[in-house]
């Protein structure tokens, strides 16, 4: 009788993707249940035995810390808005730039809410390395900037991307029940390029 053929083992993964496949798992558990979690829902989650998760990280404490740095990391969002294409209208490379920072704040504040409305104590090693959004959002910014290169504008390009950022960043505090409701991406940048004066209005 012929051979069967021999079934090829799947490569295994290196301890870096390891690493951010469990991260990546824990994330959306960290949003629903905060630092309740269980390293068991976080094994089943990511399809591994509970005992890989303590051969990557040594305890829960050093995974949620982990979970906190990728919350906070922003290179995804940056090589978003770079790839958003130039030769589209100004208004609309700002919309999915927009949309792109929503999306970073959203994934930001909803796993630092949860670790924090479960009680979670960052330890002062980690609260010394996780100092904040400032380094995400700075390279954000920067990414904005380069975006208004061929517009004409009535201040730098890196202060107009600040007050584009400034405008996301009050707009998503009102979801957070911060005032009203809030506006879509799109109504944003027209407040945002255009003003809040209807048209025929005093120029300021």
């Amino acid at each position: 009788m012929p051979e069967e053929p021999r079934r090829r083992r799947a490569p295994a993964m290196s301890p870096e993707d390891r690493r951010e496949a469990i991260v990546q798992a824990t994330l959306p558990l960290v949003v629903k249940d905060g630092a309740n979690v269980t390293t068991s829902q976080i094994a089943a989650a990511a399809g591994i035995a509970e005992g890989t998760v303590f051969r990557v990280f040594k305890d829960k404490a050093e995974l949620l810390g982990a979970v906190i740095q990728r919350a906070l990391l922003s290179e995804e969002e940056e090589a978003r808005i770079k790839a958003i294409p130039a030769e589209l209208p100004i208004e609309q490379r700002l919309v999915e730039a927009a949309s792109t920072v929503t999306g970073y704040l959203e994934r930001m504040w909803s796993v630092m809410g949860a670790l924090r409305e479960s009680g979670y104590q960052p330890s002062h090693e980690d609260h010394e390395k996780h100092k904040g959004p400032q380094a995400g959002m700075q390279r954000i910014s920067t990414a904005i900037a380069d975006m208004f290169g061929d517009v004409e504008l009535r201040t730098s390009p890196e202060h107009a991307a600040r007050l584009l950022l400034g405008f996301v960043f009050t707009n998503r505090l009102q979801g957070n029940g911060f005032g009203e409701t809030t506006v879509d991406p799109d109504q944003l940048v027209e407040l945002f390029l255009h003003g809040a004066l209807k048209s025929g209005g005093t120029d300021v």
